[in-house]
């Protein structure tokens, strides 16, 4: 049996986007910015394929610039709001302890400009609390920045209660939305959304493409140079292809979504289940405020590298936390940021599912995860003294 549960870092390219993509490469080739009527074919798509995608998060279509994925939305937002900030005079900026890397990374980047960051605690249940968010807001504050569902364990903020704080005190809020765009209702306007981040290949959709919403009146920064392309906000020749895929996407992931989501919810819940019988582990970020199909856990006495390796060699690919850290060492600091301890947190799991699991596919995972953390304890130093006393369990 092989099961794919890393839906998180990517998932499959759905019919329909390869389909769409398809057609294009063979009958929209032209240069959507040419004047001739083979460029101005093209041009009509990319305006479908914008118009499509902003009434899926009720935006206006003009307020939709196409980029190469979450990580350039996310440095587009951050910078600009940077922008208008500094030229009135306000350098600080809110954002979580758990963002992803492309927000850190670059609020990081503008400490050296000059920039206070303030980084919201999440609590042990991985969600930030709007009074600590409102206590953190100060007269100098020109953004705050929080994702609206977190990429490794899931948990969903409350993102319309954090827009209507941001409107009160005339504060922009960008949300890095990469993990919930096709998979939770967006709404740009009820939920006072000022920018908003989101990649194509999270939802069924190409790689390298995705899209920033900005709201119409903020004056967007380029990021990148060069032609009068994306209303000379974004420069480059746009990746039409990938572009109608990723409309074509999300179109239908965004139609499917609450039948979806049913399915995943209970799929998930059965994992949750079924994990939690194994001894001394623990189900990382809320339980309820999660997305449909995350389901992160964290094992005491073992090494999340093994684990995965050994689960592959059983046709099972999961993650043990974000795709873009996949590579290093050192503990998840989503897990970290939520309490656990560096011993703990090396032993996660994270297991993302996509709409077509089973739940036969579900005991499967269920019974070669309790096998195989049961197999890498028999011989773990660390388990040993737990066992034995030498160490205090944790979990």
């Amino acid at each position: 049996m092989n099961i794919y549960a890393d839906n998180a870092a990517t998932t499959k390219m759905s019919d329909t986007a390869i389909n769409a993509m398809t057609d294009c490469i063979k009958n929209f080739w032209g240069n959507p910015s040419s004047l001739y009527s083979i460029g101005q074919r093209a041009k009509e798509k990319l305006e479908d394929a914008r118009f499509e995608i902003a009434g899926i998060i009720n935006a206006e279509p003009r307020e939709i610039i196409f980029t190469s994925g979450g990580s350039e939305a996310d440095n587009q937002a951050i910078l600009t709001a940077a922008l208008i900030g500094k030229k009135k005079g306000k350098t600080h900026i809110v954002s979580s302890a758990f963002e992803h890397h492309a927000v850190l990374h670059t609020l990081n980047k503008l400490k050296n400009y000059g920039f206070d960051i303030t980084l919201l605690d999440v609590h042990e249940n991985g969600i930030i609390n709007i009074n600590e968010l409102e206590s953190a807001v100060r007269n100098d504050t020109c953004l705050v920045t929080i994702m609206t569902a977190n990429n490794e364990i899931g948990t969903i903020q409350p993102i319309k209660e954090i827009g209507a704080l941001c409107r009160k005190h005339g504060i922009l809020f960008h949300t890095d939305a990469v993990q919930a765009v096709g998979h939770l209702p967006i709404d740009v306007k009820d939920q006072c959304i000022d920018m908003l981040s989101a990649s194509a290949h999270k939802f069924h959709g190409p790689k390298g493409t995705g899209f920033l919403y900005c709201r119409k009146g903020i004056p967007l920064s380029s990021l990148i140079e060069g032609g009068a392309q994306e209303r000379n906000k974004r420069a480059g020749t746009e990746n039409l292809p990938a572009i109608m895929g990723m409309a074509a996407a999300l179109k239908e992931t965004a139609a499917d979504m609450d039948k979806h989501n049913a399915h995943k919810a209970v799929i998930r819940d059965r994992l949750i289940a079924g994990l939690s019988q194994i001894p001394h582990s623990a189900l990382n970020g809320d339980a309820a405020q999660r997305l449909s199909g995350n389901v992160n856990f964290s094992f005491e006495g073992i090494e999340g590298e093994s684990l995965l390796i050994l689960l592959d060699q059983r046709g099972i690919s999961a993650s043990s936390g974000s795709a873009c850290t996949s590579g290093a060492l050192d503990p998840s600091h989503v897990l970290l940021s939520i309490g656990r301890i560096h011993d703990v947190a090396h032993g996660s799991l994270r297991l993302t599912i996509g709409e077509d699991i089973t739940e036969d596919e579900a005991d499967y995972i269920i019974s070669n995860v309790s096998e195989v953390v049961a197999y890498l304890r028999s011989f773990s130093p660390v388990w040993r003294d737990l066992m034995t006393g030498k160490r205090e369990f944790i979990l």
